[in-house]
């Protein structure tokens, strides 16, 4: 696998890993819980974005990534009503994303393929899909801080630490690393 793919697995491995450790933190309820009528809840977004990795990266380099089978509209209707429901949804997806991407080579990211019948490279499909992933991460991230106020866990660089954090990473020697390895 090429580093232009490394690091771009890496980065959907990032984002899985914020949903996940905002998931640690809440319950069912939680999970459930919408700020308004209008607004979704962690579980609809979850179902979205599995239906959306469903249909993106299955048979993702030869057939349009909208699937005929894909009910979008239906992945807004507030069904997943557990944390392992949830959870369950969260995880058939990625593990869909993971897949593929495990199955692409260099040689791929020139290819041409279809999201609606929208051509574009594999490349460009893969910045395309890391961006939705992480507006919707971002959302499910903002919906639990705002539910736990106090009582959140920082998933970054809590408030008043930059000072350390940077005196730590600055400690160290240069180095080549993703930002999301622990080194």
């Amino acid at each position: 696998m090429s580093q232009i793919l490394k690091n771009l697995q890496k980065e959907f491995f990032h984002y899985k890993a914020l949903g996940d450790r905002t998931f640690e933190q809440l319950d069912t309820d939680q999970m459930n819980w919408k700020g308004s009528s209008e607004s979704s809840s962690i579980g609809q977004i979850v179902k979205h974005l599995n239906g959306n990795m469903l249909s993106r990266w299955t048979d993702f380099l030869h057939s349009d990534g909208e699937k005929e089978w894909r009910e979008r509209d239906d992945e807004f209707i507030d069904t997943l009503k557990t944390k392992k429901n949830i959870l369950a949804s969260w995880e058939a997806g990625w593990c869909c994303l993971f897949n593929a991407m495990d199955t692409l080579k260099d040689e791929d990211l020139s290819k041409e393929i279809f999201i609606r019948n929208m051509g574009q490279t594999v490349l460009a499909a893969l910045h395309r899909q890391l961006a939705h992933y992480a507006y919707h991460v971002g959302q499910i991230v903002f919906i639990g801080k705002t539910i736990k106020n106090s009582d959140w866990n920082c998933l970054s660089i809590p408030h008043g630490s930059s000072k350390k954090y940077n005196q730590e990473k600055f400690s160290k020697p240069k180095r080549s690393a993703h930002f999301s390895d622990k080194k």
